[in-house]
């Protein structure tokens, strides 16, 4: 087990907090615009992946069936040399585990997975993505930001996703309207020496238009 229950504040906005992954239906439900599993890594864990040599994180970019998600993701931590220890067991086990349950949710069969190293300020405008649903998890570093914003400009209030609490968002592809007015980015962090370690999962349901 990596993760252990914990609090999270200033969920507005349509933002529904769930305290577990089967929660995550309630992205479904009418004015929920996005829902965020609350969770927090463990300590343990947490200070094995913030001390990892950049060099070796993770990373990847693959559409692939969600059963076959754990073996890609051993393949990719063996790939970066990572160490092979307890923590980074708990790291291939919780990206199998959230692949699994989110192509479960979205009834995909199967998923666009991006494992991404950050060191600048990539995907840092305020947006909606182009997909039907959004999985975001940040393993290192600051969390995903989000927003309302009434009229598509910069949401006033900015707020942040703690690190290791998986965030599902609605995008333009959800099939409901009017559109969400809930904007989401990826934290600013040039020049800051900060890394992130950010987990994306979206649904696939026809692997030859997601090329």
């Amino acid at each position: 087990m990596m993760f252990e229950g914990g609090v999270l504040q200033d969920a507005n906005f349509g933002v529904c907090v769930v305290d577990a992954f089967e929660g995550f239906s309630v992205i479904a439900k009418p004015g929920c615009t996005a829902a965020i599993w609350r969770r927090q890594p463990l300590p343990e864990f947490q200070t094995w992946i913030d001390q990892l040599d950049p060099g070796r994180l993770p990373t990847a970019r693959l559409i692939l069936r969600a059963q076959t998600v754990r073996a890609a993701a051993s393949e990719i931590c063996a790939l970066s040399e990572a160490p092979d220890n307890t923590q980074q067991a708990r790291l291939i086990d919780d990206i199998a585990a959230l692949a699994e349950l989110f192509a479960a949710l979205m009834q995909a069969p199967f998923l666009r997975l991006r494992l991404e190293r950050v060191t600048t300020n990539a995907c840092h405008k305020f947006h909606i993505d182009a997909v039907t649903a959004r999985l975001i998890c940040t393993y290192r570093g600051t969390g995903t930001q989000y927003g309302v914003s009434p009229d598509g400009a910069e949401p006033r209030r900015v707020f942040t996703v703690p690190t290791g609490a998986p965030i599902v968002l609605r995008g333009t592809l959800w099939p409901e309207h009017p559109r969400s007015r809930l904007l989401h980015r990826s934290p600013p962090i040039e020049a800051t020496g900060e890394t992130r370690l950010v987990l994306v999962l979206d649904p696939v349901f026809d692997p030859e238009d997601a090329v």
